[in-house]
């Protein structure tokens, strides 16, 4: 795929204003704008003076291609702060330092950035980010306290690295992907999914061959991970059951990390008795050595002895008694051959609601990448074949599809 990101769900064509106020954190906001803009959001950046210190006003203008806003008076902006306000679907404040927490928290309206706060009517997001002895101060609790009962929403920061010669405590902001993830949340429509509880798997599993070396596969867990975020994005409650690997979990989700296909089953069980929806986008590995090493196996002289390999358990058939009625159920069939026959197979072997099917060969939409190509097999017969679309765009595609199949039941 070349040219510029396709507009990703719920960003695409609303605007965002990206509050920017004065700590050294702030060069990490530029990213932020960045991102919020590559998803397809007019997002204005509003600085304070003490903002401007730290980043220049023509980075942000640069990234977002829009006008950077900073000046309460001054002639032909003095109704910045209502018309700023008006127009933003929401705001983010990032970082929020201990004087703006401060400045919000009382209600103050001495720059543009804590005007428009008093003039908006949407989704706040505070992201604060300072020492960590100004982050453990009794008043910055007592502040952030009152932002939450004025209605904002505070994203605590992370533990780390703080500024040079200060070590590492709490009061770090927490990194531009996901504060972006928590700016979608805010976007996002909690209708159809808030309330419900999603149970995603992701990844691969490994079986011991001994204790140094593994079966598996390639299966990045992107996919899983992609569908786990869009529905806590959607405001459900998620658990995501991952595999081995560098799967990235959306941060409001209860994650469940296993190794093996058996791991992965009883995971799957323990959570699936209240689950509204069980989406199965692991890959979990179809065969295990039947009786692994206890020691490692050494090359040696001559050829190994042959490896004896037995089933792993069937996740899916495995759940069928115990699904919730009523839950919707959706598995995935990464082929090589016969793609659309397999799937259906699986569709009624396996009692699914909805079969995501892909061919491993195919360029752009096997193991390891940001795109997928994937025709959806409904219980009814119908089939419907996406186009090549980024992981995000595909995740979505499917939770309309568990959402339509929800509001049928």
């Amino acid at each position: 795929m070349s040219g510029a990101p396709a507009p990703l769900r719920p960003y695409a064509g609303q605007r965002v204003l990206l509050g920017v106020s004065g700590g050294i954190a702030s060069y990490k906001s530029a990213w932020l704008a960045r991102l919020l803009t590559l998803a397809g959001a007019e997002v204005d950046v509003v600085m304070t003076p003490a903002a401007l210190e730290f980043v220049g006003a023509i980075t942000f203008e640069a990234l977002t291609g829009r006008p950077v806003h900073s000046q309460i008076f001054g002639a032909g902006n003095a109704l910045d702060h209502v018309k700023l306000a008006k127009a933003a679907r929401a705001i983010v404040v990032a970082p929020a330092t201990a004087d703006f927490c401060a400045r919000a928290a009382t209600g103050q309206a001495n720059d543009l950035l804590s005007a428009i706060l008093l003039a908006a009517d949407c989704p706040v997001l505070l992201v604060p980010a300072m020492n960590d002895r100004m982050w453990a101060h009794a008043q910055t609790k007592e502040n952030v306290a009152h932002l939450h009962k004025l209605g904002y929403r505070v994203l605590p920061p992370d533990e780390g690295m703080l500024a040079a010669g200060e070590g590492s405590g709490p009061g770090r902001m927490p990194e531009p992907e996901t504060i972006f993830a928590y700016a979608g949340w805010l976007l996002e429509d909690h209708h159809a999914l808030g309330g419900k509880r999603i149970v995603v798997t992701a990844g691969p599993t490994r079986e011991p061959v001994d204790p140094v070396r593994f079966l598996s596969n390639h299966s990045s867990g992107k996919m899983g991970a992609a569908i786990a975020a869009a529905a806590w994005r959607r405001g459900a409650e998620v658990v995501l059951i991952a595999g081995p690997g560098n799967i990235v979990a959306p941060p409001g989700a209860c994650v469940v990390r296993v190794e093996t296909t058996e791991q992965m089953r009883d995971a799957v069980a323990r959570a699936i008795d209240d689950a509204d929806a069980l989406i199965m986008a692991a890959a979990p590995a179809d065969f295990r050595p039947a009786t692994p090493a206890s020691q490692k196996i050494k090359k040696g002289d001559g050829a190994p002895a042959p490896l004896e390999l037995a089933p792993t358990p069937d996740i899916l058939v495995s759940t069928i008694a115990a699904r919730r009625p009523g839950a919707v159920v959706v598995g995935f069939a990464l082929e090589t051959t016969d793609l659309l026959a397999n799937a259906r197979a699986k569709l009624g072997r396996k009692e699914l609601d909805l079969v995501v099917a892909n061919d491993a060969t195919e360029e752009g939409a096997g193991f390891g990448v940001d795109t997928n190509r994937v025709t959806l097999v409904g219980r009814e017969g119908a089939e419907e074949r996406l186009p090549l679309m980024d992981k995000r765009e595909v995740a979505d595609v499917i939770l309309d599809r568990v959402v339509r199949l929800l509001d049928g039941r």
